[in-house]
């Protein structure tokens, strides 16, 4: 199965985080931090994982602009999956806690982004 993992990392996390995915899909498979520079090829791919860290419950600036730079219906025969790295909410505060739960996560909206390109 011919996978890509691509991630964004402020602390390092999220890197080790996908990884462990890209080890655990085996030979198969490229992962790399997303970044201007970055260049992957989504052609003939099986599955794309996408990452980040949530920051503001939303996936970071990078994975924003690497979503953004998918084509429409490129993703048509690709399965996809996304994941976020966040801090443990019963470790927090009650406020904090719930404005965790109005703003949300980066993983969904990585995968809804991910849906509409296929």
């Amino acid at each position: 199965m011919k996978s890509l993992v691509v991630y964004d990392s402020a602390y390092g996390n999220t890197a080790t985080i996908g990884q462990a995915i890209a080890a655990a899909l085996g030979s198969e498979v490229q992962a790399g931090m997303a970044g201007p520079e970055a260049r992957f090829d989504l052609g003939s791919l099986d599955l794309l994982v996408v990452g980040s860290p949530t920051q503001g419950g939303r996936p970071t600036a990078a994975i924003q602009a690497f979503l953004s730079t998918i084509p429409p219906n490129a993703l048509q025969n690709t399965a996809v999956a996304a994941f976020d790295t966040r801090f443990a909410p019963q470790d927090r505060g009650l406020g904090l806690r719930l404005l965790m739960r109005l703003i949300g996560f980066a993983a969904p909206r990585i995968a809804r982004q991910l849906q509409g390109k296929g």
